[in-house]
């Protein structure tokens, strides 16, 4: 195994706050950042050293692109497989394709979960109006009606209950590729992190507890104050689901815990991911360096939560509260650079470390 250099130059396919960051840490580890993205002035482009704007499809502007960098990675998943495999071609991408493929959809996530033995909540794969009755048979209610692709943040999802018209429902999803989950009533919501290396090493950050309003998460605790097998399991299940995609880089994984302490996969992503930010203050490597050193050939860094540390998601006008952010003592503000706030929007997050982690505090 070679490790890039200090001064090789990584590619990011997306321009989001994600490629923000993670051209900060590579940054300071010596790297430069080139940004892959459609749209021109992203959060990542305003900090990397050069961005290509070009469309997913454009052969000529990946091929310049590849030419420029020694390495491609992502930093949201909803970019072609198609334009992995053509990077690929030239240049190392990490992660690989099929770790992307599964990533995109939620049907696939689902049975690839099942195939490493490992449990999440009851699905069925919907394309018409017929399989959706179906599915419902077998799945049961409460239930969601989701899209399978290019749903985040709440999107592209509809509740289904006893008096829900399933005609209505399938119009309004207006999609024929859909999956039906079993509306699980979990007594949390956590993720982990795992980070592994191009040698085959595999380390995870300590579980996120999270809370979500609207689809969107808004507040993470770490690590999570849960039963340590439970936290045990969600890691060794992110280790089980990192290796068997071969990802190299990181791999969320998001999972509910039911009353009765397990612990079912509901969605991953092979990039880093809102619940990890608290890293960035809270842990003696943030994912976005992690994510630096594993692209790169690096040695992982250590994982060891140094503070119990709460982020907030700064969403909308909650960022217009920056000025008394910024003068909170503690508060450490991450800004992401958008010009332009909307509802929904998540525009930077502010982590708190509340007090040092001892690994032999109760839970």
């Amino acid at each position: 195994m070679t490790a890039l250099p200090p001064g090789s130059a990584i590619g990011i396919l997306g321009g989001g706050q994600l490629g923000r960051m993670t051209a900060l840490a590579a940054a300071n580890l010596g790297y430069r950042c080139h940004i892959y993205d459609p749209v021109p002035d992203g959060p990542a482009s305003q900090v990397a050293v050069a961005t290509t704007v070009g469309g997913w499809d454009d052969e000529a502007a990946l091929a310049a692109f590849a030419d420029a960098v020694d390495v491609v990675t992502l930093e949201f998943e909803n970019v072609p497989v198609s334009t992995l495999e053509l990077l690929g071609r030239s240049v190392p991408v990490r992660p690989g394709p099929m770790a992307l493929q599964v990533a995109q959809h939620r049907v696939e996530e689902k049975r690839f979960a099942r195939h490493c033995g490992l449990d999440t909540a009851p699905f069925w794969g919907v394309g018409t109006l017929d399989e959706l009755a179906d599915g419902l048979s077998a799945v049961g209610v409460p239930a969601i009606l989701k899209t399978s692709r290019f749903g985040y943040d709440g999107k592209g999802q509809i509740a289904i209950g006893l008096d829900s018209s399933l005609r209505e429902a399938w119009t309004d999803l207006d999609s024929d590729d859909a999956i039906l989950e079993r509306r699980i009533d979990f007594a949390a919501e956590i993720s982990v992190i795992v980070a592994r290396g191009l040698d085959g090493e595999c380390r995870a950050f300590p579980p996120a507890l999270n809370e979500h309003r609207d689809g969107i998460l808004r507040r993470s605790l770490a690590p999570a104050p849960v039963d340590p097998a439970v936290a045990r399991a969600a890691e060794a299940a992110a280790v089980t689901l990192a290796e068997a995609l071969e990802v190299v880089g990181l791999l969320a994984v998001e999972f509910f815990v039911t009353e009765d302490g397990r612990v079912l996969v509901n969605e991953i992503a092979p990039r880093p991911h809102n619940s990890g930010h608290w890293t960035q203050d809270g842990c003696a490597t943030s994912q976005f360096e992690q994510f630096v050193r594993a692209v790169t050939g690096l040695p992982l860094g250590p994982v060891d939560a140094l503070f119990e540390t709460e982020m907030i998601n700064l969403i909308g006008e909650d960022a217009g509260n920056w000025p008394a952010l910024m003068a909170e003592p503690g508060a450490k503000v991450h800004l992401y650079g958008k010009a332009e706030i909307r509802p929904g929007r998540k525009m930077g997050h502010v982590n708190r470390r509340r007090r040092p982690w001892r690994s032999d505090r109760p839970a």
